[in-house]
């Protein structure tokens, strides 16, 4: 017993000074991160993170004191995060996540989002033409609770009070309702990135039935002579929102996609490929519902003059078409992407 002490307290005594400045430069690591390190300290944390594996590796081999062995694995474990783990913080890994990873995805999955976008329009056309020709398809398109009243036998006056309410001039209930659309709106994006685990032919059905609703919408009040008043309503959030719901609707055909289509990679692995691709699309989709949403419940409420509508609503547009073919082009090329 005195032997093995005696060879603990050397081993320790030997190799002591360098565990301490790593556990020194592991402690300011973790309190300030990796920038907080000088040029010299980010060039000594390597090689102790390696001297120190080295110390556990021999501890270990020749059976040291347990408590020695015990603290040398913390210090690895830890040394290892700090040289290893992520670099960024929150905000940074937030401010990459939307200045290039998001507007990159959304570039990748171009197709599987221009098609589902292609069914929605698809659907708005049949839609309003089916309801122009006959208003009692739209009671086969939008169901009662959606309407809220808004249907074929509502005068035309009601049908113009409901584009130009102002929510009750109060702000906490605008604040409800914007909550609600927030989510209610990320639900349905959301389905629709989850169904394209059925190989995408529901994601398909729900945008053309998103589609159809829009467009039964649009026939009612075209019928009134309200067009420019409806669509300057619904597009002050709609280019927002709607973009949002097309691009979960691509994420899930991605999805889709990958299971039936997996190429060189089995389905697993595929799905797991592009899973990440489409994660990200609707992680940055769901961010829009909520722009959405704030839109919907305040701006499009307190809002009731149609030409700023219309302005909002272009505005609105021409950011996200930059958006999404600009930010961030420049580092995925540099990435190599």
């Amino acid at each position: 017993m005195p032997g093995i002490q005696l060879k603990s307290y050397e081993f320790r005594r030997e190799r002591e000074r360098a565990w301490q400045e790593l556990e020194r430069l592991i402690k300011k690591t973790e309190s300030a991160g990796v920038r907080s390190l000088s040029s010299v300290e980010l060039l000594r944390l390597p090689s102790l993170y390696r001297a120190a594996l080295s110390s556990l590796s021999v501890a270990r081999s020749i059976s040291l004191d347990r408590n020695v062995v015990l603290y040398l694995e913390s210090l690895a474990a830890r040394a290892y995060f700090c040289v290893y783990g992520t670099r960024t913080s929150l905000p940074d890994a937030v401010a990459d996540f939307f200045g290039r990873q998001f507007p990159a995805a959304v570039r990748a999955a171009a197709w599987p989002i221009l098609i589902a976008g292609l069914f929605m329009l698809l659907g708005a056309a049949v839609g309003y033409f089916t309801t122009a020709a006959n208003e009692d398809w739209f009671y086969t398109y939008v169901s009662a609770d959606y309407a809220q009243g808004r249907t074929p036998a509502s005068s035309t006056d009601d049908l113009r009070d409901v584009l130009y309410d102002d929510g009750g001039g109060a702000a906490a209930s605008l604040y409800t309702f914007a909550t609600f659309l927030f989510t209610h709106n990320a639900r349905i994006g959301i389905l629709a990135f989850a169904l394209g685990f059925a190989l995408g032919a529901p994601v398909i059905a729900l945008m053309t039935i998103t589609g159809l609703t829009i467009g039964a919408f649009a026939a009612l009040y075209a019928g009134r002579g309200l067009s420019v008043e409806f669509w300057g309503w619904l597009l002050i959030h709609g280019t927002t929102e709607l973009t949002a719901v097309v691009l979960c609707g691509g994420a899930g055909l991605v999805l889709g996609g990958s299971l039936a289509f997996p190429g060189k990679h089995t389905r697993l692995a595929n799905l797991a490929i592009r899973g990440r691709l489409a994660g990200q699309v609707v992680l940055g989709a769901v961010a829009m519902l909520f722009v959405a949403g704030l839109l919907e419940g305040f701006g499009r409420q307190l809002i009731t003059d149609a030409t700023a509508r219309y302005a909002i609503a272009t505005g609105a547009l021409a950011a996200w078409i930059w958006y999404f073919t600009r930010v961030g082009r420049e580092s995925s090329d540099d990435d190599g992407g």
